[in-house]
């Protein structure tokens, strides 16, 4: 029996040493995780200030520039727009004013016209159409 607790001694030693050197790889692993962790981190702060924000204030600068000039194309767009309906409707106002002034004048000259021919086609003795 005795050869048989010196060989369990022995596996549970040799299970020991590993165990603890597991426990210290786990660490030391842990450990480089971290510092990797940090390092990285400090690479985004820097890469953030160095590169990013100032890209960001350009495009930002960029977006306000644009909607500035969109804004100025809807205001131009908007007042083109109202001078063209005011000219439509001038335009309008014009032709009616003509129509109503031909009308009027011309309506005299086609009475007059008809009226002639009405007696002319009287005295003639032919019957009108």
């Amino acid at each position: 029996m005795e050869g048989q607790l010196d060989t369990t001694n022995l596996f549970l030693g040799i299970l020991a040493v590993v165990s603890v050197l597991e426990a210290l790889l786990l660490i030391g692993t842990g450990v480089a995780v971290y510092l990797v962790y940090r390092r990285v981190s400090e690479l985004m702060a820097t890469v953030e200030a160095r590169h990013v924000a100032p890209a960001m204030a350009r495009v930002n600068a960029i977006l306000d520039d644009v909607k500035e000039v969109s804004n100025k194309v809807k205001d131009e767009t908007e007042r083109v727009d109202q001078a063209v309906r005011t000219t439509m409707d001038r335009v309008d106002d014009t032709a009616e004013r003509v129509r109503s002034t031909v009308r009027a004048r011309t309506g005299r000259l086609v009475g007059l016209v008809r009226g002639a021919r009405v007696a002319i086609e009287t005295m003639l003795g032919s019957t009108p159409a």
